[in-house]
């Protein structure tokens, strides 16, 4: 059921609309907070445990490769099983598919806490990850369609962006306080207790909601596209650590991208496709999730790099980087205040552009950081590209999202969170595998800055000319 918005002019017309911010009601804000709490609790989790890895390796006897296993098992699931999760929801009901994945998301982090060993906690991050892959999809999908096309929606997208980015942030500095103060099983019992806080507020406040028809499940296009996503991910995540020479790399690389050839072939035939290719043709679902893949891809890698130059080159504690990045995720706060004002007044489209091109300078200009200082540059550079990545993910979404029906609510969001998750997964081993080519780490650092910047400008004026063509 749609929450009423008190306005109704769209993204991009100026007006009383679109100037101020909608008010929310009581009931309205609630449903918010369930939606974005549950998004928040993911967004941490992905960067949480990344400070705790020493730590818990030595507690459960993973070796160095096998700490890797930490990230990509929760990487695999949650990536792969986006658009088949999101394309389930709309069929069967978005509301039920979401709290199954509240439930099977804290069973998890209960097992991932209580785990004995290393078999018991990959298996507790790998039920993450696939937890993970329904409360994405089906909790941008209730989004969209409790709130309508308009302000309302903007502001509530708005919120969602900034918690989501805030999410990522404050997991590094928490999980490095609750490292050391309580260990490393805390920051999953972290995840385990907001699990089933969501979980006891949810069924209370929303409603379900599906397409009103109930075509069959495109069994065929589901195999290959979740086949093909976990290949690709699989493939990247271990090359980021051992290059592309090993011969599992290299077959999953092909077999990704041999069965995302057969999806978009079984797509073309299936009267009930898991993906519209009519959608993908839509130019603002193309061009907007190519903005979004850019500037998550890019912004993860940064802040990865950015870790290594703080810590290893400058010597800065655990503590000293936190900060740096504390300081980032106020700016995206700040940026996210904004940011439903700044898309009323511009429209999604143009605020995605010129988001993503903020986001290239701001991040092109860390290449003056120096092998022995640049704490100040670091921390302002990043804080004004985190506050454009901020946009750029509150537009792209709206981009995608706009004039799509309610009935394919699920198949945009999927794609909207597809692009999300993958990119936040692959961005690291792609200019990882790159910043290996340099002699030194230095070297390794201006290479990747240099690659990023030039990516997110380049994504930029690309989107801005396919968008223009539909304007």
């Amino acid at each position: 059921m749609a929450i009423e918005s008190p306005t109704s002019a769209p993204p991009g017309t100026v007006g009383p609309a679109a100037e101020a911010a909608p008010s929310l009601s009581g009931r309205a804000r609630l449903v918010l907070f369930v939606l974005c709490a549950a998004q928040f609790m993911v967004a941490l989790d992905f960067s949480v445990l990344n400070v705790a890895l020493p730590v818990l390796g030595e507690d459960l006897g993973l070796s160095r490769s096998g700490l890797q296993w930490a990230v990509t098992a929760f990487a695999l699931p949650s990536g792969g099983f986006l658009l088949l999760f999101g394309r389930i929801a709309d069929l069967y009901g978005r509301r039920r598919l979401f709290l199954t994945g509240l439930a099977v998301f804290g069973a998890a982090s209960l097992l991932a806490t209580l785990a004995w060993d290393p078999a018991s906690f990959l298996a507790g991050r790998a039920l993450q990850g696939l937890g993970a892959a329904v409360i994405v999809p089906t909790g941008m999908s209730l989004l969209t369609t409790t709130f309508p096309e308009g302000p309302l929606r903007d502001r509530a997208l708005g919120i969602s962006g900034t918690l989501l980015s805030l999410g990522f942030t404050i997991g590094m500095v928490s999980g490095g306080v609750l490292t050391d103060t309580l260990g490393w099983r805390s920051t999953m019992a972290l995840l385990a207790g907001a699990a089933v806080v969501v979980l006891l507020l949810a069924p209370k406040l929303l409603t379900e909601s599906r397409t009103p028809q109930r075509p069959k499940l495109d069994v065929p296009g589901a195999v290959t596209v979740t086949g093909g996503l976990l290949s690709l991910i699989y493939a990247l995540s271990t090359a980021a650590e051992r290059g592309f020479g090993g011969a599992d790399v290299r077959v999953t690389l092909v077999l990704g991208v041999a069965l995302l050839v057969a999806f978009v072939v079984f797509e073309s035939r299936s009267a009930a496709p898991l993906v519209s290719l009519p959608m993908l043709r839509r130019r603002t679902v193309a061009f907007g999730n190519l903005g979004g893949l850019a500037t998550f891809s890019m912004m993860s890698t940064i802040v990865f790099v950015l870790t290594l130059y703080l810590q290893d080159l400058l010597h800065l504690s655990a503590l000293g980087t936190g900060l740096v990045f504390g300081i980032q995720g106020l700016a995206s706060v700040a940026a996210g205040m904004y940011a439903a004002r700044i898309v009323g007044r511009f429209g999604a489209r143009r605020t995605l552009v010129l988001s993503l091109l903020g986001q290239g300078a701001f991040i092109a200009a860390l290449l003056g950081l120096g092998e022995d200082s640049g704490v100040l540059l670091a921390t302002v550079a990043v804080s004004l590209a985190s506050a454009c990545h901020l946009g750029a993910i509150i537009s792209y979404g709206l981009t995608v999202t706009s004039g799509v029906p309610d009935e394919e609510q699920g198949l945009a969001t999927g794609l909207v969170t597809t692009t999300q998750q993958v990119g936040i997964t692959v961005g690291i081993p792609l200019l990882g595998v790159l910043s290996t080519t340099q002699g030194s780490l230095f070297g390794g650092v201006r290479l990747v800055v240099a690659a990023a910047a030039a990516i997110l400008v380049a994504t930029g004026l690309l989107v801005a000319a396919g968008l223009r063509r539909t304007a």
